[in-house]
């Protein structure tokens, strides 16, 4: 298996391998309902673990079952009453037997998957964030966990864009079997949604939430994470922060002379670019952490600060929120990120260093799990089927982490330009 030279793995034998192997699936075997759907999963599980170039329905069935298989492992995916949350929950479960430890990172982003057609679920022209271009995909939810143990993907979940709930795909929302009650939301709002799901499991230390910038900068989305969770969210360059607390008042008019409405800040924020350029905040060389390469370093600017709020919901008459700290690192090809995090004032600075570092886990889960587990190799095009496909690579991916802990193979920082 070619992950395994990425593991550095190799030298394991295949009866060694085999009986690993065999040992995982079974812990699978209590929540499948019958024997036809433990051996469709075993099947599938070796063929994501395969070697082969298509790692879809045909190909692992003919390889793995025989010819006969094809239109039962469709049924198993597409229509079988598959025990699809129970399997998740013994996914999760044993993902936190491996993983869970103090200090827990989760993080959410979207992921893309390319699609020529248009009649599987989802598939619409949007953002393709893995081509940086608007393009004819499905993009999913995913959240995933990361500690000093290792790292793994919680779940997913498939976006529906907006036209999906019109009228005028009525016929191609029951050809995908999308379920009655599933109801428009936003990327932001299935990623809130799921992260509270995982915080009511209580199977994960979380201490830590990270994000890119399409959830980073959604203030709601912040606001309602859930208590007791520290956030460490990347920004956009506009984002406006206030260098320190602003009185607010409500001043008069020099036009009306009469009281403005809405209260208004004493002095006005600046944007994070602003604080990146301004030479009197200087740059600090910091270590981040340890990669493939060596260590890792970087120019760094981190101040304290004050997050700027909207009073309205148009984006205007603005007003102080919370403390923050301003993370602002300098990549070696010259590129800027900026993050923002609501750690205390009391937190280390080589605690933010690290958190820095930290979004490359769910980076690297979709590099190996589209790589080298077949995660984009689906051809259904049911809802169910979706999820079922991205559950199975999870549970594939599970058992290479399972591999990496038996075997203590170090975990490096993979950097990501």
């Amino acid at each position: 298996m070619a992950m395994l030279r990425e593991m550095d793995l190799c030298e394991l034998k295949e009866e060694e391998m085999k009986k690993l192997f065999d040992e995982y699936v079974r812990k699978y075997d209590e929540v499948l309902q019958n024997g036809s759907q433990r051996r469709y999963f075993a099947a599938f599980q070796r063929g994501l673990l395969s070697n082969l170039d298509r790692k879809s329905i045909e190909p692992i069935a003919l390889e793995y079952l025989s010819e006969t298989d094809v239109r039962g492992f469709q049924h198993f995916f597409g229509r079988s009453l598959l025990p699809d949350a129970e399997l998740q929950n013994r996914y999760q479960e044993l993902l936190s037997e491996g993983l869970s430890a103090p200090d827990g990172f989760l993080s959410v982003d979207s992921s893309e998957f390319t699609k020529k057609g248009n009649n599987s679920a989802g598939v619409a022209r949007q953002h393709n964030g893995r081509l940086g271009k608007i393009d004819n995909c499905q993009s999913g939810v995913f959240l995933s966990y990361a500690s000093a143990k290792g790292y793994g993907l919680l779940q997913g979940r498939l976006y529906l864009p907006k036209a999906w709930f019109t009228p005028e795909y009525a016929l191609r929302r029951e050809s995908c079997r999308i379920p009655d009650d599933i109801a428009f939301q936003t990327k932001n709002q299935i990623a809130s949604d799921m992260i509270h799901e995982i915080r009511a499991k209580e199977l994960f230390d979380i201490q830590w939430i990270g994000c890119d910038a399409a959830f980073g900068r959604d203030h709601n989305f912040l606001r309602n994470l859930p208590e007791g969770m520290s956030y460490f969210a990347g920004t956009y360059l506009d984002e406006l922060v206030f260098l320190s607390r602003p009185e607010m008042s409500i001043p008069i008019s020099v036009k009306t002379g009469r009281p403005y409405k809405h209260p208004r800040p004493s002095f006005p924020p600046v944007t994070v670019a602003s604080v990146a350029q301004d030479p009197s905040i200087l740059w600090e060389r910091r270590y981040l952490a340890e990669g493939v390469k060596g260590p890792i370093y970087a120019d760094v600017k981190c101040i304290r600060c004050v997050s700027c709020e909207s009073t309205t919901q148009y984006g205007n008459y603005l007003a102080p929120g919370d403390d923050i700290w301003l993370y602002i690192r300098k990549y070696e090809n010259g590129d800027i990120k900026y993050y923002i995090s609501n750690a205390p004032d009391t937190v280390q600075m080589q605690t933010l260093d690290r958190l820095s570092t930290l979004r490359w886990s769910i980076e690297q889960c979709f590099q190996e799990c589209k790589s080298f587990l077949g995660m984009s190799h689906y051809e259904t095009r049911s809802y169910i089927a979706w999820h079922r496909h991205m559950l199975l690579v999870m549970i594939a991916h599970l058992f290479t982490i399972h591999l990496r802990l038996v075997y203590k193979k170090t975990l490096y920082y993979h950097a990501y330009g």
